[in-house]
């Protein structure tokens, strides 16, 4: 089992910066391919960004201005956000999955975060 909790979230004017964290419990973190979705208000759950052993991807709308990265001493995984627009603004919720191959779709993962809420105003 694995636990999950996102921080780091908030209020940020367009082009400004901000770093996501996610915690995560267990000692098997470092096995785990970590991912970030984003959920805008009445949208579906989309795939951000994973970092998995054969490296990072990401979605087109966020390649240059966001970086994931993970710590497996500290259990944590990252995502750096910059050069905000207000169309990034939604929940972002961080993920954990075993077992697949591209994580880049919401059921390759098992575990989820409950979500950190960003909002990036003009």
């Amino acid at each position: 089992q694995v636990q999950l909790v996102e921080s780091g979230g908030g209020l940020v004017q367009a082009g400004g910066s901000l770093r996501l964290s996610c915690a995560a419990s267990g000692r098997t973190f470092s096995s785990y391919a970590m991912g970030w979705f984003r959920q805008a208000p009445g949208k579906e759950r989309r795939f951000v960004a994973t970092i998995r052993r054969s490296g990072t991807y990401y979605t087109d709308s966020v390649k240059g201005r966001f970086t994931i990265s993970r710590d497996n001493a500290k259990n944590t995984v990252y995502l750096q956000m910059n050069s905000l627009k207000p169309e990034d603004t939604a929940v972002y919720y961080c993920a954990a999955g075993r077992g697949s191959s591209y994580y880049t779709t919401s059921d390759e993962y098992n575990y989820w975060g409950q979500g950190t809420q960003v909002t990036v105003s003009f």
